[in-house]
């Protein structure tokens, strides 16, 4: 089925040329705008905070970049696209006829990524050899179990926290045909699901012949980006802009966790590039019952300019300091 091309660059508010700094500076803008926590309207949030998160997961992946970038003439002349079907090859070598299109709703993700981007199906062919009877086109006269779907599921860092059920849908066209058919389910997000984990609804993939089981759906996890934190594992990186002189004297900085906002003591002489650890304040973890860590890295920033007062105050500071960063040891 055709699918509407989506613009990554408008979405985001960038120019082609963009660079991974520009594109990270925008998404976190537009973000913090939409984030479903903030929004003012719930629900349009939700919907643009996909939509930017998308746009995100394309233009910060310098693979998947390339490859949008590589479409060519024929996105920007129409709006809609036809990934070519044609004949896939199976077991043997032999040349398969596809399934059929696959159509998600609910997952975060639209159809132009999941043709670009996704798996739609997971194990490939049926196995040969089960006793079913096929014809040259791997079309089974006899009973042949259905197909394993694979697709992507955006999950937010709330999800992951608290868990969650997900209401989905899949739209699968039979390609001999032509019927539609579309399956309503819910979906548990449990929490501490992890980047690139994979969760398993049995019996939504697609149908058997005869009187064969359908397949799966597998739905792999894509962490949608927060526009605070990084995420390593069951870990948390918070970037802290400091001050020169809060680094230099010390600091009590209140920063945001997924749960509100924690004190944090900044110590004195605390340097650029400095993690600091706070407890418990990560992603939960499946397996064990204590949640991973929140670590704030320290970014001193310097002013860019100073008026004739503080140049002065700088200037006497660097006339009685007794701090030598080059000196020879």
């Amino acid at each position: 089925m055709p699918v509407e091309f989506k613009d990554y660059y408008v979405t985001l508010g960038v120019s082609r040329t963009a660079s991974d700094d520009e594109i990270k500076k925008a998404f976190r803008k537009l973000a913090r705008k939409y984030h479903p926590d903030v929004a003012k309207d719930k629900k349009l949030g939700e919907e643009k905070f996909k939509e930017i998160n998308e746009a995100h997961e394309v233009l910060s992946d310098p693979i998947k970049r390339k490859q949008y970038d590589e479409l060519g003439p024929n996105w920007k002349e129409g709006s809609a696209y036809q990934r070519p079907s044609g004949q896939q090859p199976g077991r043997n070598g032999r040349s398969r006829q596809p399934q059929g299109d696959f159509h998600f709703e609910g997952t975060g993700f639209s159809d132009f990524f999941e043709q670009m981007f996704g798996g739609r199906e997971r194990s490939g062919f049926p196995p040969q050899g089960d006793g079913a009877d096929s014809d040259p086109f791997g079309q089974s006269r006899g009973s042949m179990p259905g197909r394993d779907i694979e697709g992507d599921i955006l999950v937010t860092l709330d999800e992951v926290v608290n868990g969650a059920v997900r209401e989905l849908s899949l739209q699968s066209n039979d390609p001999r045909t032509g019927e539609a058919k579309t399956h309503h389910f819910k979906v548990r997000i449990p929490a501490g699901i992890h980047e690139g984990q994979r969760i398993r609804v049995p019996g939504k993939g697609g149908e058997g012949s005869g009187q064969a089981l359908p397949g799966d759906l597998y739905l792999r996890v894509r962490l949608a980006a927060h526009p605070d934190f990084r995420v390593r594992g069951s870990d948390l990186f918070y970037d802290l802009d400091l001050a020169p002189w809060e680094g230099v004297l010390g600091a009590t900085i209140k920063v945001p966790t997924l749960k509100g906002h924690v004190n944090l003591r900044i110590p004195p002489g605390t340097n650029n590039g400095l993690q600091l650890r706070v407890p418990k304040h990560g992603l939960p973890r499946v397996k064990t019952a204590d949640p991973g860590d929140l670590y704030v890295v320290v970014d001193v920033q310097l002013p860019k300019s100073t008026n004739e007062k503080e140049r002065v105050l700088w200037e006497q500071l660097s006339s009685i300091s007794n701090f030598k960063p080059r000196s020879e040891s």
